[in-house]
């Protein structure tokens, strides 16, 4: 009998395993597991085995993110960081700091501010050039779907009163036609191709910054949401291939290449040749990613029926779809053909159909194909549409932290949909209750990437630490089991990883170890767990001991 290089004993142990959910030890030898069991796991220990003894913490597969931007999180975190506050003061104080700190940048970029901070989700120009007013500032939000800017940045860009706005997006502006400092969607552009960009070295720095956070979180493994230049930012492409051919990616990553919705179908043979280019090791670039629509908070969310406004009436906007949804039935076919994934952004309930409606259009011409095509964000989905995932075999992609009461669902996207709409945000019990598929990511740096957060959102429907008792939508919640597998064999579904995602003899140790069994703990206590230890393939990645 082998002995095992690495020896996990008295459990939990958590397989994932619909055949047996629950063991004690487990081995590994190599890179895979090589047995899944109880006491007589322990006869595969050697004198060269490593043996951890678990005493009672918890043992799963590691979690996978099935829609994230790694680079631009891993690059941010090196810039202007407004995250983890809503204060307009702390926001000015800590932009005026990392300006005062880096005299030498021309222009203070970062991000992170979120829209329950002011009057209508809109910052002003006047409010940056109080704290910098001699540099362009540009700021992204919190959901990386708008931006703020200082004069000096809209001076740079030209933009005036006389400006008009873009096909895909809008400058906010003054009474008098003035850009007021806020841009939202494609508008960002307008400023943001402006900005000096990352260079190859900040770019492969910014990934090795996220891979180590995202390696801390129990995190093994990725599908990067968008592979292309987009809105001014560089391709984050190169920072992968690097890391996979110098040996320092770690994880495992599938990339979704970006459509460009100002062009057609002329761009799949780019997208192929593409995607023979980017593979390499641990890294490789199978999927493309089509932005459907835009986001529920500024009104860009594809809806079946018009946004409200403050009054609770119509209003004349249903939002935007990026693609027209009869081409995107032919685009979405021939990239089926080609054996592409397709990753959808598709967050209003109208996206959700023209997305579906496509995958549709790609079955009838194609059949079946193993090309597991996946819809993320699904913030609204008409309950006519929640059956079509099973039957279609679309993967619903959700971002469970979102699915909670707080002040950008209570005040900035609730009373804009109306009691019908806003009831038929995130249905994630809807949705397994009706045999789809659920993967699960963050889109951090949009939010948090933490997949025990995101767990607790699940299960809960309330924030961590959440006081208040109000639950979103409770019928929607998951059982952990459920939430655990999305995080796990879902999202390893998703990337194209199946000796990944669950332990059983054969896959890759890809493991994350907890510091309790939440299974054993309450509901409202998942969010207190932590992530003790991280392996890829077997080896450590990531130990907090």
């Amino acid at each position: 009998m082998h002995q095992a290089d690495l020896v996990f004993t008295h459990g939990p142990v958590h397989t994932g395993d619909g055949a047996r959910t629950r063991a004690s030890s487990l081995a590994v030898t190599g890179e895979r597991i090589t047995a899944v069991g109880h006491d007589e796991v322990r006869e595969l220990i050697g004198p060269k085995t490593q043996v951890i003894d678990l005493r009672g913490k918890l043992l799963l597969a590691g979690f996978q993110d099935s829609h994230i931007h790694a680079v631009y999180g891993g690059v941010e975190l090196a810039q202007c960081d407004l995250t983890g506050t809503t204060g307009v003061d702390e926001y000015l104080r800590r932009i005026r700091e990392f300006a005062d700190d880096h005299p030498e940048r021309p222009w203070i970029t970062g991000g992170g501010w979120s829209m329950e901070s002011f009057d209508g989700g809109l910052p002003t120009r006047q409010l940056l050039d109080s704290v910098v007013p001699d540099r362009p500032v540009y700021l992204l939000n919190r959901d990386h779907h708008g931006a703020w800017a200082n004069t000096r940045a809209l001076e740079l860009a030209g933009l005036t009163r006389q400006s008009p706005d873009p096909a895909d997006g809008r400058i906010e502006r003054e009474p008098d036609g003035t850009p007021s400092g806020v841009l939202q969607e494609g508008a960002t552009g307008l400023v943001a191709r402006l900005v000096p960009p990352t260079s190859a070295a900040e770019r492969l720095a910014g990934l090795l910054r996220a891979q180590a956070l995202l390696h801390s979180l129990g995190i093994t493994g990725w599908q990067d949401a968008l592979l292309g230049e987009f809105n001014g930012q560089p391709d984050p492409s190169d920072a992968y291939f690097a890391a996979a051919r110098d040996g320092s990616l770690t994880a495992r990553v599938n990339g979704a290449l970006w459509w460009d919705r100002d062009r057609g179908a002329e761009q799949i043979p780019e997208l192929a040749d593409r995607r023979a280019a980017l593979r390499h090791g641990r890294f490789r670039a199978d999927s493309v990613k089509i932005m459907q629509d835009g986001i529920a908070e500024n009104f860009t969310a594809a809806m079946s029926s018009p946004y409200l406004d403050a009054c609770g009436c119509a209003t004349a906007n249903s939002g935007l779809s990026f693609v027209d949804p009869v081409a995107l039935r032919s685009y979405v076919t021939a990239l089926d053909e080609l054996d592409f994934q397709v990753h959808f952004h598709a967050l209003g309930d109208r996206a959700v159909r023209e997305a579906l409606d496509a995958v549709e259009a790609a079955r009838a011409a194609n059949g079946r194909r193993a090309t597991r095509h996946h819809l993320a964000h699904l913030q609204v989905v008409h309950p006519d549409d929640v059956p079509r995932f099973a039957r279609l075999g679309a993967i619903a992609n959700i971002q469970p932290l979102w699915a909670a009461h707080e002040p950008q669902m209570d005040e900035l996207t609730i009373p804009f949909l109306g009691p019908e709409r806003a009831a038929w945000q995130y249905p994630f019990g809807s949705l397994l209750r009706a045999g789809a598929t659920l993967a699960a990511g963050s889109d951090w740096p949009v939010s948090s990437p933490d997949p025990i957060a995101g767990l607790h959102v699940a299960v809960n429907r309330t924030e961590p630490g959440a006081t208040d008792g109000r639950v979103f939508l409770p019928e929607q919640r998951l059982d952990l089991a459920s939430a655990v597998a999305a995080y796990t064999a879902g999202s390893a579904h998703v990337n194209g990883l199946d000796d990944t995602g669950s332990l059983r003899v054969g896959q890759l140790a890809d493991l994350v170890v907890l510091d309790r069994d939440v299974f054993a703990a309450p509901a409202e206590e998942i969010c207190a767990a932590r992530v003790l230890r991280t392996y890829v393939g077997g080896a450590l990645v990531y130990s907090a001991e």
